[in-house]
């Protein structure tokens, strides 16, 4: 077992409370064990070579069904409707040992990143029944170590009809799924939201929006939140993507802003597809694809970092992991130190948005704990080191 640790305050529930010696964003000491929880460090004898130990990670939103395909598409590159039109011609091979296959080997990784949780978008297709796909990845998800949610990825102009949307909604709800729908200046946004929402308190499900994916003139994140605040609602919101903060104005992102803090929806932000799609031009791009994180958190909006598209149409390079895409968000986005602060976009904030507990480094099991063998927030974030189980 380490006996040399460092703990980030900002992944602590009590950081006043914990123990340890004061060493810049961490606290460092001896670990203290209690019914398999790292109750408190105490003091010790400074090594050469400690340790940071970090929750369990969390990918709150990636496309198991589409990874690992780039290898099949031929000439890829364009912006998301050409990414769309490409991916869905690979749909024919989209056998059961394919999906499984190429799944597992997503799986695999994620939880080689130091994963515990993560959300896999499905595409849910033209029919209200379910698809092979959603089929194959729902029986994964209860074989995996990991917690895995499978979220519907379903068109909101398809959500707008109700017949349709209930239909789709028990099937989601028989597996214990997430409703999601993908939205972008479709004509049917308004009534397709309003299904959304009544599919997900009739059927007891928590929801999740690829919105606003592409820079210009779109507010369907608006009329999410619009619609949040009217219900009342109680249920978990995630908007993934959200690239058109881009291009509001100063009034219009606060008023926009002020709602999702007051209706509690999560943003994610999805650094790799988002700077590989958006803002295309025929040479190098002059834009960032990439939602205002910085902006959102100030405005008191709960932010996520995940890995989205891996190997596929949309980026054909990518990692299952979190800590990877936080990079990449650190560098398009800007992050800036105190860098400690990000880590809860890929750990406890990102748990929050799935509608789990967080999980807090004295609040977390031992198995849902892992030791990096680095010594700054720095070079965990780079990738200088393994994330591993802790082991004691």
């Amino acid at each position: 077992m380490s006996r040399d640790l460092l703990v980030p305050r900002a992944l602590l529930r009590h950081p006043e409370r914990f123990g340890g010696t004061p060493q810049g964003d961490f606290l460092r000491g001896v670990p203290v064990f209690s019914d398999a929880r790292l109750i408190a460090l105490k003091p010790a004898f400074k090594t050469p070579t400690p340790s940071i130990v970090i929750p369990a990670l969390t990918d709150a939103h990636c496309h198991l069904d589409k990874c690992h395909t780039i290898h099949r598409l031929g000439t890829v590159g364009g912006n998301l409707m050409q990414a769309i039109e490409t991916q869905k011609r690979d749909k024919v091979n989209w056998t059961e040992s394919d999906l499984r296959h190429r799944a597992t080997r997503g799986l695999k990784e994620a939880q080689s990143s130091g994963c515990s949780t993560m959300r896999t978008h499905v595409d849910w297709g033209q029919d209200a029944h379910p698809p092979l796909s959603w089929s194959v990845l729902t029986e994964l998800a209860q074989d995996t170590e990991m917690h895995v949610q499978c979220a519907a990825l379903i068109g909101i102009d398809q959500m707008a009809d109700p017949n349709f949307a209930a239909t789709a909604a028990q099937h989601v709800a028989q597996r214990n799924g997430v409703l999601g729908s993908f939205i972008m200046g479709h004509a049917e946004t308004v009534a397709g939201v309003r299904q959304a929402f009544l599919m997900a308190e009739r059927f007891g499900l928590a929801l999740d929006f690829h919105v606003d994916e592409g820079l210009g003139d779109f507010n369907g994140l608006e009329i999410i939140a619009d619609i949040a605040l009217e219900t009342l609602t109680q249920i978990p919101i995630l908007c993934g993507h959200a690239v058109s903060l881009m291009d509001r104005t100063a009034e219009d992102f606060a008023r926009i802003a002020d709602k999702l803090a007051r209706a509690d929806i999560s943003i994610c932000a999805l650094p790799t597809t988002n700077l590989y799609l958006q803002g295309r031009t025929t040479g190098t791009p002059d834009r960032r694809g990439i939602t205002k994180l910085q902006e959102l958190r100030e405005a008191g909006v709960q932010i996520v970092v995940a890995s989205d598209n891996v190997g596929d149409a949309f980026c054909p390079t990518g990692a299952h992991d979190p800590m990877q895409a936080l990079y990449i968000a650190t560098l398009g986005a800007h992050l800036d130190p105190p860098l400690d602060r990000w880590l809860s976009a890929i750990t406890t904030d990102a748990r929050r948005a799935l509608g789990l507990p967080p999980l807090h480094i004295e609040t977390a099991p031992r198995h849902q704990l892992r030791l990096c063998k680095v010594s700054s927030i720095a070079d965990l974030i780079a990738g200088r080191a393994a994330i591993v189980p802790f082991e004691t």
